[in-house]
């Protein structure tokens, strides 16, 4: 084994050969048979004129080959040595034949492109090689508004996905929402899972707004896992309805997001909770923002006994917010108000980035207050 090779198990880099599941190169080779002929007929036709020419003028080999090629292809570069009668006539038999079969070719490429699908097969074969490369991705099925929004969160944490999705126009969509990786096929068929490389995926995503399709492909991937013999794929859909989030849930689905409900939630968060939606908003959907959330105890001697949380001004100067208390007694209080009283004793939950937290928490434990706050 190489150094590199070596150095790249140790670090736990990926050194497997990438390739994909699913070989395109057998349809590629039959969309390449109506070329057999005519580079048959080439070489048939080589071989007579140069053998032509030694027999007939007596040429030396090389100057066979090269007067048979300028001949055959009427190029009209003349003639390299004087030619018999019979050479003369050999040789217009040769371009008559050469003129005939360039038009022969021209006739086979002209419908091999436009009848057949060479180019966006090879097309096709790149994408299904890029794809092979991935580990741990997620593969989105359908693709709509709920794929282009998720496409959008997951392109901003560096998350890599294909999306799969049956429609014509599919690289038209790729490129318009930023689809780094997708597949044009019919989602809950095995050809979907091979090219999406979906045995080496940490999960499946269905977003399709029909419940059908939904319950389909969970029971495919489900049924495909099990040929796999690997570990549960992540399997996380939508669902319209309540009713409908029950039965995916029951059908093998880990994880089903009902949009009214989740809608109706962040809704009532901002109406009854506003503080709660500014904490997702900071620290759960704001990208490259890891969220850490830990306990600070007040101690009696604390300056921030008996001072309102907003007199803290955690989350103005340290992005840190205080999402719970516990009171010395034991009794929780989830969300407080900032004009909640901190009491000795008690401990405050704070959610934000590492750093802040560790900043908030030495500055609780004073027994004097900062002049910076």
């Amino acid at each position: 084994m190489s150094i590199f090779r070596r150095v790249k198990k140790a670090l736990g880099w990926e050194i497997r050969t990438a390739k994909p599941e699913y070989d395109l190169n057998p349809i590629i080779y039959s969309q390449l048979k109506p070329f057999r002929l005519p580079l048959v007929l080439v070489q048939v036709i080589m071989i007579v004129g140069t053998m032509g020419y030694i027999l007939i003028d007596d040429f030396p080999i090389l100057d066979a080959i090269y007067q048979t090629g300028i001949t055959f292809t009427t190029v009209g570069f003349g003639e390299i040595a004087p030619i018999s009668p019979a050479g003369r006539f050999f040789t217009v038999t040769l371009i008559i034949f050469g003129f005939a079969l360039f038009t022969l070719s021209t006739a086979v490429l002209i419908d091999a492109v436009i009848k057949g699908k060479l180019f966006e097969l090879y097309k096709e074969r790149n994408m299904l090689y890029k794809i092979a490369r991935l580990r741990q991705h997620f593969v989105i099925f359908y693709h709509n508004e709920y794929t282009a929004q998720l496409a959008k969160q997951f392109n901003d944490n560096h998350i890599p996905f294909v999306v799969v999705d049956p429609s014509e126009d599919i690289e038209d969509i790729a490129k318009e929402y930023n689809y780094p990786y997708f597949v044009k096929e019919e989602p809950y068929k095995e050809l979907a899972f091979l090219k999406s490389h979906l045995s080496s995926a940490k999960g499946a995503i269905s977003l399709s707004k029909n419940i059908s399709d939904n319950i389909t492909l969970i029971a495919s991937v489900r049924l495909y896992e099990k040929e796999l013999g690997r570990s549960p794929f992540l399997i996380i859909s939508n669902a319209e309805t309540q009713n409908e989030k029950i039965r995916l849930k029951k059908l093998g689905a880990d994880k089903v997001v009902a949009t009214p409900s989740l809608m109706a939630k962040r809704v009532s968060a901002m109406a009854i909770r506003p503080d709660m939606e500014n904490v997702l908003d900071e620290f759960l959907y704001k990208p490259d923002t890891p969220i850490d959330m830990e306990e600070a105890f007040v101690d009696e001697d604390s300056w921030t006994v008996n001072r309102e949380i907003k007199d803290l001004h955690l989350r103005d100067r340290m992005k840190v917010s205080v999402i719970g208390i516990t009171e010395k007694k034991g009794r929780f209080i989830q969300m407080p108000k900032g004009t909640a009283v901190i009491t000795p004793g008690c401990k405050l939950l704070l959610v934000g980035n590492q750093r802040g937290i560790s900043k908030a928490k030495r500055i609780i434990a004073l027994q004097e207050k900062p002049e910076d706050l």
